[in-house]
């Protein structure tokens, strides 16, 4: 096996073993879209943890931009999933500008975060996932260009279901994504997320913030149809799976203080299913 193939190995063992919401929704792409989403997750999620990790700073993260740079000006070395990455960057002309933008999002991730207005909240979501929706779309495919802000949207809405399904975590770390102007609005402290009260205050402005997200969804559906035929059951998918956490979410009375709340494999096999059989997607 040489050593593009290991690569793509390599970044298959970290999507199969990390992306839990995103995994299941690959199997449905044809075997060289699979390996180069793979290979995009494996980058960005090295790049994620680089932000998470205990004692986590700056200075590893201007290693690996600097390992960005080099490795899209043709070295792709350091890394096991490098070789990959650049293969599908190339393959798909996926813009550089979007890997940038991540480590950029992630970044702002090192101190503690408090956003004051939602469009602080917007320009983040765009950094840590809008971004990861352009670069899928690249590897999707699609020709009308309609696609590009569409998945622009499915990205916010997919951060705006992570941040309300993660209020607790993040507390924990210090940030606290819902905007200030909306703790105002709805009399919420913050001391009632860092201590992980859920009040009737603090439902009713998860209420609000997950139906901002279901806008993003709804307003994003067109997408679905312009993707590549071949991609269109993935995509459907993925978003599926997501559309089904907020609702899940939203069916617990928004009690994200108490557990961590997922969608259960057996259900995401049979969105899956669905996916193969195309049901929905139309």
């Amino acid at each position: 096996m040489d050593a593009l193939a290991q690569s793509y190995r390599y970044c298959e063992r970290i999507a199969r073993r990390r992306a839990r919401n995103f995994y299941y929704s690959f199997l449905l792409l044809p075997r060289a879209k699979r390996e180069a989403m793979c290979a995009v997750y494996a980058f960005m999620r090295f790049c994620d943890d680089l932000s998470d990790e205990p004692g986590a700073s700056i200075e590893p993260l201007r290693q690996w931009r600097r390992t960005l740079d080099r490795t899209l000006g043709g070295d792709p070395s350091g890394h096991p999933a490098l070789p990959a990455f650049l293969d599908t960057v190339r393959r798909y002309r996926i813009p550089h500008r979007f890997f940038h933008e991540m480590i950029d999002g992630v970044s702002s991730d090192l101190e503690p975060r408090r956003v004051g207005t939602f469009d602080e909240l917007y320009r983040y979501c765009y950094q840590v996932a809008s971004v990861v929706g352009l670069t899928t779309i690249h590897i999707f495919g699609y020709r009308d260009p309609r696609a590009l802000p569409l998945a622009e949207q499915c990205g916010i809405a997919f951060q705006l279901t992570n941040i309300l399904r993660d209020v607790r975590e993040d507390a924990g770390r210090g940030r606290i994504y819902l905007p200030a102007e909306d703790l105002v609005r709805f009399s919420v402290t913050e001391s009632a997320l860092l201590e992980g009260r859920l009040t009737p205050e603090v439902a009713a402005l998860l209420r609000f913030e997950a139906g901002r997200a279901r806008q993003y969804y709804d307003a994003s559906r067109p997408l679905i149809a312009l993707a590549d035929p071949d991609s269109r059951g993935a995509l459907w998918a993925l978003i599926e799976i997501y559309r089904r956490l907020l609702g899940r979410i939203e069916v617990s009375g928004f009690d994200v203080f108490s557990r961590r709340i997922r969608v259960p494999m057996p259900e995401k096999l049979w969105i899956v299913l669905r996916g193969v059989a195309g049901l929905g997607i139309g």
